[in-house]
């Protein structure tokens, strides 16, 4: 079937430029010779029609392209596109509107070097988070609320497609022998997919956006999720080499804070970071970036946090920075901070910061070391300064709701002190928003004077309840 007739639909086929029927016999017609091609306009290609197009363009590409074509070829390989489109459109007698021409070509360009249908969700910058769950729902996040998008995909292959095409480049597999993985784009977002037989409504693939230019803290204040006191506070605890650790719940923002307080960092220091996915976006010259491996197909060649974790402390680091603490690397990491690697920063799941201190002794104890938990609890009251809450309100928004300081020992418990607290005022009735704000619980942390000798100064105003 000519690609023509693909377009057009089920209509009678041509006649051949050399047939005659019997009705032009009898008026003694002479027959005509029809051109080779007639320009039809039709209407834009249903979606298995814009399907059959889509694979006659990448059979052709495929024959001119070479298979090693990376993503530097990418404008290469997009113009080569519009011109095979054309070439397709034209053989067929196909007369589109350039409208519709483009919208197709966009459609192509997305699926053969792109990620499919979702590729204007990663372009939007409202869009923060992009969740697909089979071929039939997609849905994003937007100012902290879900809203299910009108975008399909094909079928499931579709989608296991688009997963390749992410964790391809980084040298990860996604199949029945392992259907789950972690993966991050080119601009660091982080991706989690996880396939049939696990996921029973279809592949399903979560994408954590990062925006293209890393947040400062100007625009934490900016967004409500910090005030300027609260800013001035957290550069003073960085730039003096506080241990710092930043809690809270998924989706809570504890990446993108912890990529605000790395930006502190003085830019003479040499960092080192540790991740399963990278996902940070520091600013500095000096920044020697780790990421874990997975297992190949016969289980071996693992490299985990921890390991990456205990190789940094021969790096000379000045600062370590692990992205998420998960298991027994929380040991060493609070070794590290015991051990002259002061200024250490790390993000782990908690709900408070009292959780935050329980889940750090449970990961340590995940390292199966046989240390009494009197040891362990003095350990981490020796090496945690700060504690830092970060939460995702009803309202979508998320904001810092606790910042408190680890004073030390009390018996068998660790005293934490709570400097700055979220506190909320009331709702919204409107728009339904959090009215509130962090204020300041009227205490000093005790850690001032390492704040002093560091040569900073912070006025005292600070921490005064107005």
């Amino acid at each position: 079937m000519s690609l023509l007739r693909r377009l057009e639909g089920n209509g009678p086929p041509p006649r051949s430029s050399t047939s005659v029927t019997e009705q032009e016999k009898k008026e003694g017609e002479k027959p005509a010779l029809q051109p080779t091609a007639t320009l039809v306009a039709t209407p834009p290609p249903s979606k298995d029609k814009s399907k059959e197009l889509k694979l006659k363009v990448q059979e052709r590409l495929l024959k001119e392209m070479s298979p090693q074509s990376d993503a530097k070829d990418s404008e290469k390989i997009k113009e080569r596109i519009r011109e095979i489109l054309d070439q397709i459109l034209e053989e067929g007698g196909v007369l589109m509107g350039r409208s519709d021409k483009e919208k197709q070509l966009e459609v192509l360009i997305a699926d053969i070097v792109g990620l499919g249908p979702i590729e204007p969700l990663l372009s939007d910058e409202s869009v923060s988070e992009v969740m697909i769950v089979g071929p039939d729902r997609v849905f994003v996040e937007r100012r902290g609320k879900l809203v299910l998008t009108g975008i399909k995909f094909e079928d499931n292959d579709h989608i296991k497609q688009i997963i390749e095409r992410i964790i391809a480049p980084l040298g990860r597999r996604c199949d029945e022998s392992s259907p789950y993985v972690d993966a991050r784009l080119k601009d660091g977002s982080r991706v989690h997919a996880i396939i049939p037989p696990l996921a029973l409504d279809g592949p399903t693939v979560t994408i954590r956006k990062f925006s293209s230019k890393p947040l400062q803290v100007e625009d934490l204040i900016k967004f409500g999720s910090m005030t300027p006191e609260i800013g001035e506070f957290l550069r003073a605890c960085v730039m003096a080499r506080l241990n710092i650790i930043v809690s809270g719940g998924t989706g809570s923002g504890k990446t993108t804070l912890l990529n605000v307080l790395s930006s502190f960092i003085p830019p003479d220091e040499r960092i080192i970071t540790c991740e399963d996915a990278a996902e940070l976006q520091l600013q500095q010259e000096h920044w020697v970036r780790l990421e874990t491996r997975k297992p190949n197909i016969e289980g071996k060649g693992a490299v985990t946090i921890r390991d990456l974790v205990i190789n940094t402390l021969r790096m000379r680091p000045d600062r370590v920075v692990i992205g998420e603490c998960r298991g027994g690397e929380a040991l060493d990491m609070i070794q590290a901070m015991n051990t002259g690697h002061d200024g250490s920063l790390t993000t782990l799941h908690a709900n408070t910061p009292r959780d935050a201190l329980g889940r750090l002794e449970v990961m340590s104890m995940m390292s199966g070391m046989d240390i009494p938990l009197s040891a362990l609890r003095k350990q981490i009251a020796s090496a945690v300064h700060l504690m830092v809450q970060q939460q995702r309100l009803h309202d979508g928004s998320r904001k810092i709701t606790y910042i408190t300081e680890v004073q030390g020992m009390e018996g068998d418990a660790v005293i934490l002190q709570d400097i700055f607290k979220f506190e909320q005022d009331s709702i919204d009735a409107e728009t339904g928003k959090i009215i509130g704000g962090m204020r300041p619980t009227g205490l000093r942390p005790s850690f001032m004077n390492k704040i002093h000798e560091a040569g900073i100064e912070l006025s005292a105003d600070i921490f005064t309840r107005k």
